[in-house]
Formats: structure tokens, sequence, C-alpha cells
């Protein structure tokens, strides 16, 4: 398969997918992770052996004719190279002929360049580590909001009936399903975690696999990038050197050991430094952003009215549907229900959410009278029947009292008659 042709499937990894089945699971910090961050390391790991592109990977001459430079080459390569630490800072031209590189003296520091062999081996396992959390949140979410939404994102489900089954097959859902969704929330937040040790992971892992010079590398750079080519010590060419020195030990014709100098051109550092340089950038600013997203999952959590405002930043469903749900089910559950509002049609998350904000009313009526237990509902009962009897009692009474006082003045009459 040719480079282009390799490019272009990693190029899938950018590609937005509007398609039905495919479900949203996610939010744009998550996938910068796994679809931008690890296709840029895949398709750098591509472009790292592509030597056909650069040339050999190196390429080294000698001052005298060597009968086999191939294998000089071949060996300088599985060897490494070296520079000279004494030649850094010098000026180009006039003291020393390329960075690093001059007459070795007897205490002459020797700094080796090996790992160049690794960096395509190295970039291809930081695209993995990045693709992994995705891969995770997959597993552990198992096309459940696939299945839930039907291949219904952003889109109309057919006629009036087939709205309706569908809406009440998700209320069904959600309501034998309540409370048990903590799982996944918990499987999610780990994933979110996993980015960000990850992305902070991957920057001192780069540090020490260049030898303590990637957490200085960009600013040196920037540092650097108004001084004069000739004048300055480019950090870019301390890391990546284009030109190192190789010692090549063979014997003579005579059994003497003879020494053979090379001077070695690595050719694909100058898209090695262009990577890394790349990458100081990218992944600064990838912690932080994912940083933040760990706090506004914080956030969200402690926060009711954050909770309330997203769900209907995904919809318009009735504020006093979205405040009885957001504040009586669960976190999970109130996940789920987020996850389901970006791919749901917005009538029928909005029938959705009433149904369930209607549901949630009605089991906390009953369970305030299950709570009160039936004593108290005898007694409630008790209550209303004495005051029943009371008002009865007091109705026969109230003769009595208006013709007590004719009785009296009928006796009194009667008397003075007498």
């Amino acid at each position: 398969m040719s480079v282009v042709g390799l490019l272009a499937g990693i190029g899938a990894f950018f590609k937005v997918r509007y398609l039905h089945d495919k479900a949203v699971i996610d939010n744009p910090v998550f996938r910068l992770h796994y679809r931008f961050t690890s296709a840029f390391f895949f398709a750098a790991c591509v472009l790292t052996t592509a030597f056909n592109f650069f040339g050999n990977p190196i390429s080294c001459i000698t001052g005298e004719p060597f009968s086999r430079p191939e294998a000089l080459n071949t060996y300088c390569w599985l060897h490494s190279t070296f520079t000279l630490a004494s030649q850094e800072g010098q000026r180009v031209g006039i003291e020393f002929a390329h960075p690093g590189v001059g007459a070795e003296k007897s205490d002459s520091e020797h700094r080796y360049h090996s790992y160049y062999q690794w960096v395509p081996f190295v970039l291809f396992l930081q695209g993995v580590l990045f693709y992994l959390p995705h891969w995770l949140w997959k597993m552990n979410e198992g096309g459940r909001v696939r299945d839930m939404t039907g291949g219904s994102r952003g889109t109309s489900i057919g006629q009036e009936g087939a709205r309706h089954d569908h809406c009440a097959a998700l209320f069904s859902y959600l309501v034998q399903t309540m409370r048990y969704h903590r799982n996944l929330i918990a499987a999610y937040v780990t994933c979110e975690l996993l980015n960000f040790a990850n992305v902070v992971g991957n920057i001192y892992f780069i540090n020490r696999f260049l030898n303590g010079a990637f957490l200085t590398y960009g600013t040196r750079v920037v540092q650097l990038s108004d001084e004069d080519q000739e004048d300055r010590a480019d950090p870019m060419v301390e890391v990546f050197p284009r030109m190192t020195k190789c010692n090549f030990h063979m014997y003579g014709s005579s059994g003497t050991i003879q020494k053979i100098d090379a001077l070695c051109l690595l050719p694909l550092n100058i898209a090695n430094e262009k990577i890394y340089i790349f990458l100081w950038f990218w992944l600064i600013i990838l912690s932080v952003i994912t940083g933040l997203a760990l706090i506004y999952r914080l956030a969200m959590f402690m926060s009711p009215t954050l909770r309330l405002f997203l769900i209907r930043r995904l919809a318009s469903p009735s504020k006093a549907s979205t405040e009885t749900v957001v504040w009586r089910v669960p976190v999970g559950d109130y996940f789920l229900l987020h996850m389901l509002g970006k791919n749901l049609e917005g009538f029928l998350f909005n029938r959705l959410m009433d149904d369930l904000a209607k549901h949630l009313t009605s089991n906390a009526s009953e369970a305030e009278e299950r709570r009160r237990g039936p004593f108290t509902r005898q007694t409630s009962k008790l209550s209303e029947l004495m005051s029943s009897v009371g008002k009865r009692a007091s109705f026969r009474a109230e003769p009595k009292a208006i013709y007590l006082p004719m009785e009296e003045s009928s006796i009194t009459k009667s008397q003075s008659i007498d």
C-alpha cells in the first residue's frame, strides 16, 4: 500500500460522520484525543517510515575511499551516531562545519543519538494510547445510546404513530432502569480522567525519550526564532541533529585496527523536529483543555442549575418538566438523558421529558402516602369520622338550646296564673 493510501486511511479519523447509525456518545474534547491526536501520531509514524520521501535514513561519508559504503551506513544506523557537546554554541562555518561536529579531543563529551531509530515505534505507541480511552468507553457503553435512539439522530421518525411508539418505548426503558446507570457515568468520568493522565504522561514520556530536552523545547525555539540563523544555537538542531559523527573500527591488511571517522547525514530529522515542535504546543494546549473539561464535569455533578441549563440547550422542554426531572433523577440517569438529547429529535426529547416529569410527580405522591403508613391513614380517617360525628351532635343540640327559654317562659306564665 502506498504512503498516500495510508494517509488517506488515517484521514478517516478527521471525518465528521453524520450517519444515522452513528450515535454521539462523547463530547468535543474527548474527540480531540482519539480523533485528531491519534490521527496525527499515526500519520507522523507513516511519514517517518516513508524513506522514499527523504532518501535513505542515514548517509555517511569518509575522507578516504571505502569499499562498502552501504555497510558503513548500516553500522552507523544500528549503533547510533554522536555529536560533540564542546562544539555547540560556536559559529557555523568559522569554528566548525556543522553544529556538534568537529575534531575529537581526549576530554570531548560525546552526545549519542539513537532515539531516531525508535521514533516511528514511539509515535505509533502514543497514537494507540490516545485511542485507548475511547475504546474502553465504547466497550462500557456497548451501543446503548444507538439502540435507544434507533437511528433517529436529529431526524424525524416517520408518522405520528411511530413517534409515539418510540417515545413510549424510551419512557418504559428509562422508568424500568431508573437508578441503574451509575456505572455508565462512572465509566465515562474514568475515561475522561484517563485522557488527562494520558496527555500529561505523554509530555513527560517524550521528555524522557529525548533525554530531558522536550519540556523546554518549544520555549527555546520561540525565544531564538528572531535571532540570526548563523549566530543562534538552534535547539531543534541540538535535539535532532542533521549532521553527526560516527566511528567505524576495522582491521587493516596487516591486522592493525583502523578507525574510520565518518560524517553522517540524517535527513529524517528534518521531519522529526517539525513533528515534535508541533507536539510540544499541541499537548500543552490539549492538557489545558482537558483539565477545564474535568472542572466542567465536576461542576455538573455539584450544580443542578448547570444540569438544568445543559438540558434546555439541547431542545426546548418545558421549564417545569425539566426542573422536575433534573432535581429528582440521579446523576447517572441525567447523564443518559443528556446523551439522548444529543441524538433524539427535539419533539421526541421534549415529549420524553414531559412524560418523565409526570411519572416522577405521581411517584412522589404515592411515596408520600406509603411513607405515612397505615396507622397514620387510620388516624386520619378516625379524625375525619370524629369531625363528622361532632358536626351531627352539634346540629342535634341546637334545637334544645333554642326552645329552652320558651319552656322557661311558659312555666313562668303558668305559675303566674296559679
